[in-house]
Parts: structure tokens; sequence; C-alpha cells
């Protein structure tokens, strides 16, 4: 049976240029309070190589320090569902964020990235069309299997929009 999951608090600061979202955090999130805790999840070492700071070996608050400095926010695109497990297939009932009007209140924002394709699919349903640019990135999720490289060169394009 499904479990009715509500997400995280945004990690943003009014002046951020970057905005990445995420579906729906998963179970070892959750419990942690803390985006991308799965130790196997990418996320992390993938944004590191984006700034080019060691990300994945300073401890959490630290990171969202680090990203906040750079104009990087994070959030999710959903803010409760029901979900067994972590998968994003198994999402069911979904209540979006309003993604819409968080944006509006970022004034410096100038992308809004999606991490994997649920985020994309349910995010870009609810921003629409804005004076940001929308980047679609393949999800940093173990359940993702592209090689991590190909994964650092697509989340690569990142860079341009905290220059």
């Amino acid at each position: 049976m499904s479990v009715r999951k509500h997400g995280l608090l945004p990690a943003a600061r009014a002046d951020a240029r970057l905005l990445v979202l995420g579906s729906l955090p998963g179970e070892a999130s959750l419990r942690a309070e803390r985006y991308y805790a799965h130790p196997q999840n990418q996320f992390w070492r993938l944004l590191g190589e984006v700034l080019g700071e060691p990300l994945a070996g300073l401890g959490y608050e630290e990171r969202l320090e680090r990203l906040r400095a750079r104009g990087v926010a994070l959030w999710d695109v959903i803010h409760a569902a029901r979900r067994t497990g972590s998968l994003d297939q198994a999402i069911r009932d979904v209540e979006p964020r309003d993604l819409r009007a968080f944006a509006e209140a970022l004034p410096a924002l100038r992308a809004i990235a999606f991490n994997g394709g649920t985020a994309a699919r349910i995010g870009r349903r609810m921003i629409g069309e804005g004076p940001w640019t929308l980047v679609d990135l393949p999800s940093s999720s173990p359940a993702h299997t592209l090689p991590f490289a190909v994964k650092a060169s697509r989340w690569s394009a990142l860079l341009a929009f905290l220059d």
C-alpha cells in the first residue's frame, strides 16, 4: 500500500539564478530531511562537477551554503503524493507545488533545471513560459543507469546560467 509523502522545504535565497527541481525526495532523503541523501544518488557529484567544487565531500549544511553562494536553489515539483518506495514510476495522486509563483519570487532567476523526466513532465506543466530557460537533465538517481560521464556532460550546461 502506498503512503502519502510530503516533500522538503526549498533550499533557496532570493538572489538565486538557477533553480534545480527534483520530483519528490526518495525514502532516504525524507528520513534524513536532506536533499539527495541516498549515498548512490549522483546529485552532489554532478553539481560539484558543474561548480568545480567537491560538494560530495562536504557536510550537508556546507553543501547548501555553497549552492546558495553560487546562486543555486533546490526544490521539488511535487508537494505531496502517494508512493511505495523511492522510484518515480510509483508516484500516484500528485499534488504539485505552485512553482510559477515560487519562480516569479526569484527576480534574478535565469534558468530552471529538471532533475529527471518526472520532474520535467510535471514541472514544465506547472511553470509554463517565462523569462527563464528550462533545462531537462538526466536523472541523478542510481536507477537511471546512464554513465556518470554522460550525465556530467549534460549537467555542464547549467554553468552558463551561473556566470
